[in-house]
């Protein structure tokens, strides 16, 4: 399946639904995601960080204007800007930096947060694997939502194990009934 025709799963949906209820009570939900496909947009989620960018946008070489492409992407090969720069996906490629805005920002949600939540990651791939650990030492309580266990299990205050798109739901449910 090509990622333009990808849908969010239950997960992405109970995600989204999470930071309208929080934002609804006062409350600010950060989603920091290391997805590149879009899906947590999609699917409604608003603050969104993408750490490694998104395929759903294109970059310029020599310009550096990003942008989120809907048509077709190789209309015309190679995809070239309107300054005339050839454009490549915005998306972090094995052995580059992440974006420092993107980190700076998801260090400093993770600092001041009262709940992580940390799903379906291995949680051994810095400088991403470090947010639990600040938002531990900022005080948040933790959640791991993971198939299996990880590094990070002995670590959190709860291991929720299952698929994202189960066990999400049920989580948005607890949340929804706590007053």
């Amino acid at each position: 399946m090509k990622c333009s025709a990808s849908r969010p799963n239950p997960g992405h949906l109970a995600l989204a639904e999470m930071e309208r209820m929080i934002n609804g009570r006062n409350g600010t939900f950060t989603l920091v995601t290391q997805n590149i496909d879009g899906l947590h947009g999609i699917a409604g989620s608003r603050n969104v960080i993408e750490l490694h960018g998104s395929i759903r946008r294109w970059r310029c070489l020599r310009c550096g204007k990003a942008r989120e492409e809907h048509a077709v992407a190789f209309e015309q090969y190679p995809p070239v800007c309107e300054c005339g720069g050839f454009r490549r996906p915005d998306v972090v490629w094995f052995g580059e930096f992440l974006p420092e805005d993107a980190m700076s920002r998801a260090m400093a949600a993770s600092i001041s947060c009262d709940l992580f939540i940390s799903v379906g990651t291995s949680g051994v791939v810095f400088p991403a694997a470090d947010l639990l650990h600040i938002a531990m030492e900022g005080g948040a309580r933790t959640i791991e939502v993971n198939t299996e266990p990880t590094p990070a299990s002995s670590l959190v205050d709860w291991m929720l194990t299952g698929q994202a798109g189960d066990v999400l739901p049920e989580l948005m449910r607890e949340m929804e009934g706590m007053t």
